[in-house]
């Protein structure tokens, strides 16, 4: 190098230690000046440039227009360009003239303007490329000036020193050259405008951070505005920027579904390849084989291969980071030997305190940049795993759907999908753990020598015990989540069984279940937490142990090894940086673990059977037809026996045709055979044509009755009214209080039975299909309504005739207008024919007919044309009233009133705000004048409710903090908090001995009692482990007593809560309490304390340290601290909305999912699964848009408070050096090694308190829904009724008035009837007269608001719940079976004998179908039992009341469902078994009744007429209007 400086005046030597290190002023060489310092960021940007420039032009986002700044930024790279050549033609001026300047002054001047040039042109190249801000030329520019500095400062100061300019024309030429660079430096910090023709961005606010500059994207600087928006006021949704593209659910699950695609074509490929290479050597094996299962690709490689690329620049980041870190180790000990040498110049100090602030500063931009790159990744591995097995759910055969319940599917997106998200940070640190390590002992080694093999060797012995820990821990969890998944399957089942269960008063039983799954679930959550408590233990004193052996070791080993401060803390730093992969490693063994779990679960849900597309024939039929059947043999699972066989039939093209047969004969699986989704074992089904659905039991959305009606089609209004009215719906939409805008609540919840049936059947009306096929449609609705919309839709004159309709019914009175029926018995076609060819035939079914209809064509037609023309009119009152209310669901039994729709309105609102909004309150989109004052009443009610939820984040808070104490226990909170303290002050006195020990004079070469020393050190260093494993102890004790406690109450609470809340509140929000909520309670809410404890105490005892060492750093704790705080607060505010905006959208992703599963038949058949995938991805989407601020929320906190923990280590460096005279080296060292590590702890510490924040929600959550109001006492110990009671089933009503809930109307008004004991009752009315309100009354399900019930003479109101309800038996509309074994449905106490059992399924005519079953009693009932048909559920109802037999019985219409054949049967073991008892049957079926002794009808909650059936028909009032609807009169 000194060649090329040359010699003579100019000429300089390329480095002099004397001038540049040993000396108080120091300088460089010019030749350095001229050559390293000009060089650097010349080779920089050339090294930077090939993958710059394939970046580049991989990326093209459009040009950006040429514009004032683009011209001023190549103006300066050409003028710098210039004064390079003037620089080299000055040299070459010089050549010429003689006296020849060092080869320096052409090699510089050449290769800086070369250089320029570069950037001039790679300014323009970017802007074609439509980069707006630069984050290469920023660093190079940046580079330029660091560099020109040091001449900068050394021109003067020669000058000055020789009091002239030796060169006047170069020191010219720099100065221009240095203003110039400056310039340029701070014009490349400003960002250019978007691009041109990019891709317009439509999006209406748009994420600040793809046009943020670079300097803004390494801060997070573009994070800023929401931060400090969200810490003015709480952030709402339209606050929240939308995704970027690359980050949508469309982009991200096509990516991961094509990347599938390819892998399983190349599987096939690959799996053919190896068939065809080894062929089966005997018949034998292809007989056993089967067809051969087609291996699934693993789906990881697929999610590698379609993330890889953003994996990869992660690894980079990390890569960096890594080696970063063990940069301040060195700097730490070069201080510490500048503090010991006191002739050592002043500068060093300061020199390597800045060095130690610039290297901690890039470490932390570089790890959030990091951290940013790896969880964005994190979030799409979401978003593409939902979207996959949503996608996969839509197409999976009924046989895996009875496998796996609905909650197990949901778990594999809302649990599995997460666990994903969460293991991807984890995931670098399988490379990166092992490489800190080797980086961290070779560091050690080069510092204690050999000694630190003894440290290494304990470590290497500690990971087996960790990994054995973390294998435990996986089989518990594992266990856990089988007995979490059975709690919640259970909770879900009796949520939606509530109402049977209290009649029947079956709680204690269910409550005893519950309880005992929770008991298990708790005894393995101790043995967790004790396991974790040891793990902690292991934790803390792995790093100390390990220092103690490496020390302990060294200074024993050779009795001359003196342990000075330089060794002690530096070998302490770098065990600091070796303890945080070791931490990690367990995490990341126990997550990879869960993880592992996942993607088996998630691999097996994606390898199941799917529906088989091609199994119906879309293309191809015998000309005339648009159905039949060949041969067709069905089962609904491979393993079970054929459901249906042997079909064929041909349904003609515009034909209307009857399915009728017994319950359970294989109707409605006729109908799923049609539509392919039973399992095809032979022959072939062809439909030609657009499909219409309606199944058995209405599926509605959760949405707009329009919505629901319209079902993804456009809106074409007189078609749209056309379907309503023909489906009596008008009259309803003038009572709900937003007509076709009205918000149906989830499964309906807000319509009655029938008028879910007839909005299902709108659905189909409005699709205009070629072809219907309707599920009993008419079972559901009341008699005149049936007939009114058999004429309008489904009959010969309906809207659908000329259509082909294939029309499930056991409506006799409609098979004539058929144009032929089809009777099904066993799953086989007995009969087929026209109605008047099967009466001639008299085969079975003319058999039936003529027990049920005498002579009904004939009187049927004269009543007919008689009543037509009353008809007309009646039919609009009639219809009117039908819809103001229900008989099915108690929400609307009441007529659903303005009043009561904004009351349900209100609660929607409520509860969406407070975070769960599953009702969500009504879209703010369309606002009709009805909506604006709903929107009013909404907007008052929400109002408030913000302003208390203000409130509940500031005070309220510790209320709930205090709930929480005192659930774990206030000595054990007490204990916690005095365990720790003694640990950190352990922890100092620990490091405070060290530095006293590394102080301690040497005499002849040696330290001498060191024994002591070490002895003191590690009691000290065993004191603190142990008082960690205490608290830890503690805490998990009392955690699993707070969850014990918490969910008990909780439990009891809902037990005992009145049907009016399950009625107003959705299940899925109660069932979030119970799953989510103490899901955290569980297990997120302990560990989290423990972990802010940690962080407390440990920036605690760092200041401490710093302090007492340098007491000087008192005067910066102020404004550091006044910066953190500001900082924290502008956080936690944003974060926890944000978090909270989260939760609230993550309810809807479920419960969209839940709805589609539910009807996944229906979303089928209508073809929508399109519609519903884009609509779930929306959903999705919304979701992550509050997740991704959330994250770059953290991001911006770290990098803030990071600078905080850095400004700490620089000042306590720069007090160090000015101090350096009073400090002795080991303080220096003790209160360095600290604040290295207080970034951490800052961090952790603003975080933990954020997550605490939103996690201790849950507690407030389950304890608001653990106080709301009960029920009467179930037993009332001074006033049992006598045993035996009721022994004549007397039922008397006193002026007796009732209301569903305080201000609404009444819908009982002042009742007064005697039924007299063994009376056989019917109670007929229009739908809303209170029918279903009386039975419900007289089971105190509703309490009276004045009169009283009396039974057998005894005041119902001063008995206890269950001492009534247990006396009564009920035989409710809807059939409710648990999933259990039949045994349990019938008799969940255990109260009965078999022989009692058998009895009472024998009378109830399921004998047959019990014994056919191998498990017999034992048969395991499904969710809902949904292995049985709706009419066997039924007469499971039947036999509970058949063993019960009690004096009094209600029957609540309990035979809709069932065909006329087990209806008759019904009631004929009703007649005979119950000959002696009260009988109380709500009708609607007329025939049922009319042999009564009375019939009670009811009209506008008041008794319109009582008397026996004779002599009400011939009064010829209400009663006979109805009759002779029904043909009976």
């Amino acid at each position: 190098m000194d060649a090329l400086c040359g010699s003579g005046e100019l000429g300089s030597k390329f480095w002099d230690s004397n001038l540049s290190v040993h000396t108080d002023n120091p300088d460089f060489t010019p030749c350095f000046q001229n050559s390293v310092l000009a060089w650097v960021p010349c080779i920089y940007l050339w090294a930077a440039l090939p993958c710059y420039l394939f970046y580049l032009w991989h990326r093209h986002q459009g040009y950006i227009v040429l514009s004032r700044l683009s011209r001023l930024k190549t103006a300066l790279g050409v003028l710098l360009w210039c004064v390079s050549w003037t620089d080299l033609f000055y040299s070459f001026h010089g050549l010429v003239h003689g006296w020849a300047p060092a080869p320096i002054f052409f090699v510089t001047p050449l290769v800086v303007g070369v250089t320029m040039l570069l950037a001039t042109l790679l300014i323009q190249y970017e802007r074609l490329q439509g980069v707006r801000s630069s984050g290469v030329l920023i660093i190079f520019w940046f580079l330029c000036v660091v560099c020109g500095i040091i001449p900068f400062r050394s021109k003067i100061l020669s000058a000055l020193a020789q009091g002239k300019i030796s060169d006047p024309f170069r020191f010219t030429t720099f100065y221009i050259y240095f203003a110039l660079v400056l310039s340029a430096l701070i014009l490349s910090c400003f960002r250019e405008k978007p691009p041109f023709f990019s891709p317009k961005n439509m999006d209406p606010n748009p994420c600040p951070e793809a046009g943020a500059g670079f300097l803004s994207r390494l801060s997070f600087w573009w994070f800023t505005k929401l931060a400090i928006l969200g810490y003015r006021r709480p952030l709402e949704e339209w606050d929240l920027w939308c995704l970027n593209e690359e980050d949508r659910s469309h982009m991200v699950v096509q990516r991961l579904l094509e990347e599938r695609k390819k892998q399983q074509e190349q599987a096939a490929r690959h799996q053919a390849a190896e068939a065809s290479g080894k062929r089966l050597s005997s018949e034998d094996e292809v007989l056993l084989g089967g067809r051969p299962q087609a291996r699934e690709p693993p789906f990881l490689r697929a999610l590698m291969a379609t993330f890889g690329s953003s994996f990869l620049l992660s690894v980079c980041f990390k890569l960096i980071q890594d080696l970063l870190s063990f940069i301040n180790p060195q700097l730490l000990s070069v201080l510490i030997r500048f503090i010991s040498n006191p002739t050592a110049p002043t500068w060093w100090g300061f020199l390597v305190a800045g060095l130690m602030f610039v290297c901690s500063v890039m470490q932390t931009v570089i790890l959030h940049q990091y951290y940013h790159c790896i969880f964005v990744m994190g979030l799409r591995f979401r978003t593409g795993i939902i979207g996959v097995i949503y996608r996969k759910a839509l197409v999976i055969t009924n046989s895996v759907k009875r496998e796996s319940t609905v909650g197990e599917i949901v778990n594999l997106m809302s649990v599995d999908a997460q666990r994903f998200m969460d293991v991807v940070p984890f995931i670098n640190l399988l490379w990166s753990a092992p490489l800190q390590m080797i980086l961290a002992v070779y560091f050690l080694w080069q510092n204690l020598g050999p000694s630190v093999l003894a440290g290494v060797a304990l470590m290497v012995l500690l990971i087996p015990l960790n990994g054995a820990m973390a294998v435990k821990m996986r089989a518990f969890q594992v266990e856990q989540m089988k007995f979490k998944d059975s709690r919640i399957k259970l909770m879900s089942e009796i949520l939606g069984g509530i109402k049977v269960l209290k009649l029947y008063a079956w709680e204690p039983s269910f409550l005893k279940q519950v309880e005992d799954i929770r008991q298990d679930e708790l005894r393995l959550m101790r043995q967790a937490a004790y396991l974790h408590a040891t793990s902690t233990f292991i934790w803390i004193c792995t790093p100390f142990l390990v220092t103690l052996t490496t020390l302990g070791m060294y200074v024993s080993v050779d009795k001359n090894n003196v342990l000075d401060a330089e060794k002690a803390f530096v070998s302490v730093s770098l065990f600091n940086i070796l303890k945080i992969p070791l931490n990690m490693l367990p995490q990341l063994i126990s997550n990879l673990a869960q993880t592992s779990v996942s993607l088996k679960r998630i691999q097996h849900f994606l390898s199941q059977d799917e529906l088989d597309s091609q199994c119906v024939e879309r293309k191809t039929i015998t000309p005339g037809y648009t159905v039949t059947i060949h041969n067709g043999t069905f089962t609904w699972s491979r393993n079970l026996p054929p459901t249906l066989h042997s079909l064929d039939i041909q349904v003609p093209k515009g034909a209307l045709v009857a399915v009728v047969g017994p319950v359970g004969c294989g109707k409605s699986s006729l109908l799923s055979a049609l539509l392919g989704e039973m399992e095809k074992l032979e022959g072939k089904v062809y439909m030609k044509g657009s499909v219409a659905y309606v199944p058995q039991q209405a599926w509605i959305q959760n949405c707009t009755l329009q919505e629901n009606v319209l079902f993804g089609q456009a809106l074409d209004p007189k078609r749209y009214r056309q379907a309503l009215e023909a489906c009596a719906l008008l009259a309803d939409l003038e009572v709900l209080p937003d007509g076709s805008k009205t918000e149906i609540g989830e499964k309906g919840i807000n319509l009655s039975g029938g008028q879910r049936q007839r909005v299902s059947l709108a659905r189909a009306v409005y699709s205009d299909a070629d072809i219907f096929l309707l599920d009993d449609p008419l079972s559901a609705v009341d008699s005149h309504v049936a007939k009114h919309i058999f004429d309008q839709v489904i009959g010969p004159e309906g809207v659908l005739a000329g259509k082909t309709r294939v029309l499930v019914t056991h409506g006799i009175s409609f098979l004539p207008q058929t144009d032929f029926v089809i009777v099904l018995a066993d799953g086989q076609v007995s009969e087929i024919g026209t109605y008047v060819a099967l009466l001639q035939r008299n085969g079975s079914f003319a058999n039936f007919l003529r027990n049920y209809a005498p002579d009904e064509g004939k009187e049927h037609r004269e009543a007919d044309s008689r009543t037509a023309l009353e008809d007309k009119e009646d039919e609009e009152v009639l219809l009117i009233e039908d819809t103001l209310s229900s008989h099915t669901d108690l929400t609307d039994n009441e007529p659903v009133t303005y009043e009561v729709q904004k009351h349900f309105m209100r609660q929607l609102s409520a509860m969406s705000q407070e975070g769960e909004g599953q009702g969500r309150p009504v879209p703010r989109r369309r606002l009709s004048a009805a909506e604006k004052v709903v929107q009013a009443t909404e907007a008052k009610a929400s109002h408030v409710l913000t302003q208390e939820e203000k409130v509940e984040m500031g005070t309220v808070k510790l209320s709930v903090f205090w709930d929480y104490a005192r659930a774990v226990g206030l000595c054990a909170t007490l204990a916690i908090f005095l365990l720790h303290g003694g640990q950190s002050a352990a922890a100092i006195g620990a490091n405070v001995w060290l530095s006293a020990w590394t102080g301690e004079a040497v005499v002849n070469g040696q330290q001498n009692n060191t024994s002591q020393r070490l002895g003191v050190y590690a009691a000290l260093g065993i004191l603190q482990g142990l008082l960690v494993m205490l608290s830890a102890i503690t805490m998990a004790v009392g955690g699993v007593q707070a969850a014990r406690l918490l969910h008990q109450a909780l439990l009891h609470n809902k037990m005992r809560s009145p049907q009016s809340f399950f009625d107003t509140t959705p299940s899925g929000r109660i069932l979030n309490r119970f799953s989510k909520d103490i899901y955290v309670i569980d297990e997120v809410l302990a560990p989290t304390i423990l972990m802010l404890l940690n962080s407390f105490f440990n920036s605690i005892s760092t200041l401490v340290v710093i302090v007492a060492s340098t007491p000087l750093f008192a005067v910066v704790i102020l404004p550091l601290a006044v910066l953190y705080l500001f900082v924290q607060r502008l956080y936690v505010a944003t974060s926890r909305q944000l978090k909270r905006l989260e939760s609230v959208s993550r309810s809807p992703i479920y419960s969209h999912f839940l709805e589609t599963v539910t009807g996944s038949s229906v979303i089928r058949a209508y073809g929508r699964s399109r519609d519903f995938e884009a609509i779930s991805d929306a959903k999705v989407d919304t979701n992550q848009r509050s997740f991704y601020p959330y994250i770059a929320s953290n991001r911006w906190l770290g990098v803030r408070v990071e600078f905080v923990g850095n400004c700490v280590v620089l000042f306590t460096a720069l007090f160090a050096v000015i101090g350096r005279s009073s400090l002795s080296p080991g303080l220096v060292g003790l209160s360095v090694s600290y604040a290295l590590q207080v970034t951490l702890a800052l961090n952790w510490m603003i975080r933990t308190i954020s997550d605490l924040e939103s996690n201790i929600v849950a507690v407030e959550r389950v304890k608001e829904y653990s106080k709301t109001e009960t029920e009467a006492p179930w037993v009332v110990e001074g006033s049992r009724p006598p045993a035996g009671w009721p022994l004549q089933g007397e039922v008397e009503f006193r002026n007796y008035s009732v209301r569903y809930r305080p201000g609404l109307e009444l819908v009982l008004k002042d009742l007064s009837l005697q039924v007299r004991g063994g009376e056989k009752v019917g109670i007929v009315g229009r739908t809303g007269a209170g029918k279903s309100s009386m039975t419900l009354c007289l089971f105190r399900i509703l309490e009276a608001t004045e009169g009283d019930i009396l039974i057998d003479g005894l005041n119902v109101a001063d008995i206890g719940l269950h001492d009534l309800r247990s006396q009564l038996t009920i035989i409710p509309q809807d059939p409710i079976l648990f999933s259990g074994t039949l045994r349990m449905n019938l008799d969940p106490f255990g109260n009965y004998s078999e022989e009692d059992m058998w009895r009472a399924l024998e009378l109830s005519h399921l004998h047959a179908f019990v014994s056919s079953q191998p498990a017999g009693l034992d048969f395991q009932c499904s969710e809902g039992g949904e292995n049985l048909s709706v009419g066997q559920r039924q007469l499971v109802c039947l036999a509970r009341a058949l063993l019960r037999k009690s004096r009094v019985l209600v029957l609540d219409e309990a035979t809709a469902a069932v065909d006329l054949e087990t209806d008759d049967l019904i009631q004929a073991t009703i007649h005979t078994q119950f000959e002696t008892c009260t009988v109380l049957t709500i009708a609607h079926r007329l025939n049922t009744i009319m042999d009564y002794t009375r019939v009670l009808v009811l009209d506008k909650g008041t008794i319109a007429e009582f008397d026996s059936p004779t002599n009400l028909i011939a009064a010829r009032g209400i009663f006979y209007g109805m009759a002779r609807d029904a043909g009976l009169a």
